[in-house]
């Protein structure tokens, strides 16, 4: 994998990034670092990217189960450490699937196997943050 960012000057303190795929990603900071909210911060889209990680991973390990999984919402939140390098030190990620008949156990399983085996990105932050989930299925 590879990606380059790129400083946006004229914008305060924009970056783009292009990932090797090809795709481009904004961030900002905030206005009291001299950016202007205009995209995520880059630790919003550390988050949201560990967040799309292990929601990729439940889906796929409830579809190769043979579970009727037609959603996957993931909603994190987080805590930060007060002085820097001001890592992540708390993650819950609450899962909230759809589908139809699905079982208790699997959706437990998915989101224990991700988080244990496949989420490189939640394995990577869970060295410095205590990471928790939590679930609840929608039946459709």
């Amino acid at each position: 994998m590879e990606c380059t960012v790129n400083w946006i000057p004229a914008s305060g303190m924009g970056f783009v990034a292009e990932t090797g795929s090809g795709h481009l990603l904004a961030m900002d900071g905030a206005p009291d670092g001299g950016g202007r909210n205009l995209a995520p911060r880059p630790m919003e889209t550390v988050l949201a990217g560990t967040a799309g990680c292990t929601a990729y991973d439940v889906v796929l390990i409830l579809k190769r189960g043979r579970q009727d999984v037609s959603g996957c919402q993931v909603k994190v939140t987080s805590e930060r450490a007060a002085v820097d390098p001001k890592v992540f030190t708390r993650i819950h990620m609450h899962f909230v699937v759809t589908g139809k008949e699905l079982a208790e156990a699997a959706v437990a399983r998915a989101i224990q196997l991700s988080h244990e085996k496949y989420c490189s990105a939640s394995i990577m932050l869970g060295k410095t943050a205590d990471i928790s989930t939590s679930f609840e299925i929608v039946p459709t």
